[in-house]
């Protein structure tokens, strides 16, 4: 079927990639951005294309989330494929990168072949998978690495899981970086980290929880950066949340070494306060960090220290949830909360909002070689327009995911996503 081509006039153009936020217009033809006019209009418009009024709500890339969980396959009571791209679809984002940590793991290239091929029947979002960088995610055995990147996958990782025999690092950065593929890896000390589901703290004493220091982060991050200056693989560090990280980051940007780093808008926006009576919906791997920390990582958003946000998207069904705090199991949804919780730091002034939604689109495809994330002339037409005035109360029985596990039930944020439209169709509509 045929696209008739569409045009969005009287819209407030968010580019990253180029910078721009402003007035502006924006065509769409055949399934890609025709013609983008900065601070003007498209001028005479012929009868066959349908014109929208964007009303002075933000048109801007549609969000690339490059850390995302499902449960399919292994899993769908969890979440499906399909649950997954319809939350996508209600939270702007069009494009997202599966973790590796499934049944079967996603460890070689016919596991990446069976992904590729489910999320193209589904046409929603567009959905590529991370592989494993050792054999079932194990830390032993490397995987095939070079296989699972000829067959798609955009990155490879352990997920959840550190590498802890440094051997076994060296060799998958030495042999990522001979097929220029990026290592993603967590910094976590694992003994520091064993059985903790808190960061350590006055707070957690008193909780009587089991916690882990914020150096067990350094501690891991300083072993990976040496590494990346012996391999010089691409390095990205997943899920950085502690000042004292940061410090490590810092130094190794400065040195050069070709390290990005994402971190998750869970901890941006809570702090170890927010587990409150033993709030299992706060429980996350890396857990929340003090208030210091929290506001560490922000600074470190807004000065381009951390290139990347990300949604750390992790269901898990209320049997898993609703049990005692060290016993629940940790992560949260997080794909329709993102772009507004996100937009906090723009309401509060914090970041502007051009640099914000650089992490969440250009930056990230631009990581991972994605055409999309830009707005610009043969660029696929993946977009997001979004209400930023716009108030929500985040509702569980109204998320599109199959678990509802998410931290911000009830909160009231500012972003509503009226559209989002993936290789010009649309995907999600209020």
């Amino acid at each position: 079927m045929t696209q008739r081509p569409t045009a969005f006039v009287n819209a407030r153009l968010v580019d990253p990639a180029s910078g721009w936020d402003g007035p502006g217009a924006l065509l769409i033809r055949d399934g890609k951005i025709a013609d983008v006019a900065q601070g003007g209009d498209l001028g005479t418009l012929s009868a066959d294309i349908d014109v929208i009024d964007a009303r002075g709500a933000m048109l801007a890339p549609g969000l690339v989330d490059i850390r995302v969980k499902t449960g399919e396959p292994g899993a769908e009571t969890k979440e499906t494929l399909k649950s997954a791209a319809l939350a996508a679809a209600a939270g702007g984002v069009t494009s997202i990168v599966l973790q590796p940590d499934t049944d079967p793991v996603i460890d070689e290239a016919s596991v990446v072949d069976f992904i590729l091929r489910r999320t193209r029947d589904i046409e929603l979002v567009h959905v590529y998978p991370a592989g494993a960088a050792t054999k079932g995610a194990k830390g032993e055995r490397m995987a095939e690495i070079g296989l699972m990147r000829e067959a798609g996958c955009l990155y490879v990782t352990d997920a959840d899981r550190p590498i802890v025999n440094s051997k076994v690092m060296q060799r998958v950065l030495a042999y990522a970086k001979s097929f220029d593929t990026l290592v993603a890896h967590r910094p976590a000390d694992p003994w520091l980290s064993a059985g903790a589901v808190a960061t350590a703290s006055e707070f957690a004493g008193r909780m009587g929880l089991s916690s882990v220091p914020p150096i067990a982060e350094k501690i891991m991050l300083d072993r990976d950066l040496a590494l990346v200056e012996l391999t010089g693989a691409r390095f990205l560090v997943d899920q950085i949340t502690t000042a004292c990280a940061l410090e490590s980051l810092a130094r190794g940007k400065a040195k050069g070494l070709p390290v990005t780093a994402t971190t998750s808008i869970n901890h941006l926006s809570f702090n170890e306060i927010d587990i409150g009576d033993y709030r299992t919906f706060l429980k996350f791997d890396p857990p929340v960090r003090g208030e210091d920390d929290r506001q560490a990582t922000i600074e470190a958003l807004a000065s381009g220290l951390i290139d990347i946000v990300v949604s750390a998207h992790a269901p898990a069904p209320a049997e898993d949830k609703r049990l005692p705090y060290d016993e629940a199991a940790p992560g949260a949804v997080g794909l329709q909360t993102l772009l507004p919780a996100l937009l906090a730091f723009h309401h509060d002034g914090r970041i502007p909002l051009v640099d914000l939604m650089r992490t969440v689109t250009s930056r990230p495809a631009e990581l991972l070689g994605l055409a999309a994330g830009r707005l610009a002339k043969g660029a696929p037409a993946d977009l997001v327009l979004c209400d930023l005035n716009a108030p929500i109360v985040v509702d569980l029985d109204k998320l599109k995911s199959k678990s509802r596990n998410s931290p911000f039930d009830g909160r009231r944020l500012f972003g509503e996503v009226q559209m989002t439209i993936v290789d010009g169709r649309v995907v999600y509509r209020v």
